[in-house]
């Protein structure tokens, strides 16, 4: 399901072009991961968004991210944005939301697509955070679009087909995290809210 939103986020709401300049938020994560590694394929220059410097470098060696950067330790993430893609974004896939979106919202290029895929920031919080750069969307002809997974399994027997034959070709590479016992559950939820795996979580029940 995770590879599947990422492709029809990415294509289906990207509309991607060749030397197009993607961001990525969230990127070491199940979906952003295959996000990533499909704008290249499809010509795009990348950066990503994650937070520890371990997931910056996974990003730039295991996917081929042409840069990242670790936004706990930026203090103005669009100062960030400005210095891996100074000439500005005409993809945003966002999984985040909040203060990234909004950064994200200022350095969009004319007739730039947001794909907004989750909101992760804002999930656990009482009062979500506000947007303040909305405004930006008129006079740069920005789409915004929000979609959900549930409304294209129409096309998954096609993009199983695609992508096997990414992963065969090497040309995607897929990392997961796997913690073992139903005891380890709990804490794996919470890792996960906190932005401590990488790609998928899974808890892998053992047998008695």
């Amino acid at each position: 399901m995770t590879g599947l939103t990422a492709y029809v986020g990415f294509f289906e709401v990207g509309k991607p072009k060749k030397g197009d300049f993607v961001f990525v938020s969230a990127a070491s994560g199940a979906v952003g991961q295959v996000v990533g590694q499909l704008a290249k394929i499809a010509g795009c220059y990348v950066v990503g968004s994650a937070g520890s410097d371990e997931k910056v470098s996974l990003l730039k060696t295991k996917f081929g991210f042409d840069d990242a950067f670790n936004y706990k330790s930026e203090t103005d993430l669009g100062a960030a944005l400005k210095r891996c893609l100074p000439d500005g974004i005409d993809i945003y896939f966002d999984n985040v939301g909040g203060a990234t979106l909004d950064a994200a919202l200022l350095q969009m290029r004319h007739g730039g697509r947001v794909a907004v895929c989750g909101m992760i920031s804002q999930y656990n919080l009482e009062e979500p955070d506000g947007l303040r750069n909305l405004f930006c969307i008129v006079p740069k002809a920005t789409r915004v679009e929000g979609f959900n997974v549930g409304g294209w399994f129409h096309v998954y027997a096609s993009f199983e087909e695609e992508m096997a034959g990414y992963i065969k070709e090497g040309k995607v590479a897929i990392v997961e995290d796997v913690v073992v016992g139903i005891e380890s559950a709990p804490a794996a939820l919470i890792g996960f809210f906190s932005g401590r795996n990488v790609g998928k979580q899974f808890v892998a029940i053992a047998k008695a």
